[in-house]
């Protein structure tokens, strides 16, 4: 996976946010946070809903049972880096909780649909993350 996602972020700083394949019209951002144990900056290419002013993140991990990893980075420090196209801004995440959660979920599954197959094979609440510019 790594190598797919290095693949993927070289695209991405290429070409101004925008890459192909099976990505190709993708919301895509890359989110730069650390490493909870190691301390080890990391970029990962995670797609996204945008949601008035935050940008929601699905910490589903294409339906597996775990949370991916930048998910457990990121609830052990929420200070992260977001690209948007050509632009790299500091943000702040935080897992959205209770009705809040909910809401968003509902919104987010109207416009992004696979989530809901994700969430039935996961067999666990997927968790949702706001990312906030500041």
């Amino acid at each position: 996976m790594d190598d797919v996602n290095a693949e993927v972020i070289d695209e991405f700083r290429a070409n101004g946010g925008s890459v192909g394949g099976a990505l190709a019209g993708v919301s895509l951002l890359l989110l730069t946070h650390r490493g909870a144990r190691s301390g080890v900056s990391r970029t990962t290419p995670l797609g996204y809903y945008e949601d008035g002013e935050r940008l929601i993140l699905f910490a589903s991990n294409r339906g597996a049972a775990r949370a991916p990893d930048w998910y457990h980075n990121i609830v052990a420090d929420p200070r992260v880096t977001v690209e948007l196209g050509e632009e790299t801004f500091e943000a702040e995440a935080s897992e959205l909780v209770g009705p809040d959660r909910e809401a968003t979920w509902e919104r987010a599954v109207a416009v992004r649909p696979f989530l809901a197959e994700h969430q039935e094979k996961a067999g666990r609440q997927i968790p949702l993350i706001a990312v906030r510019l500041v």
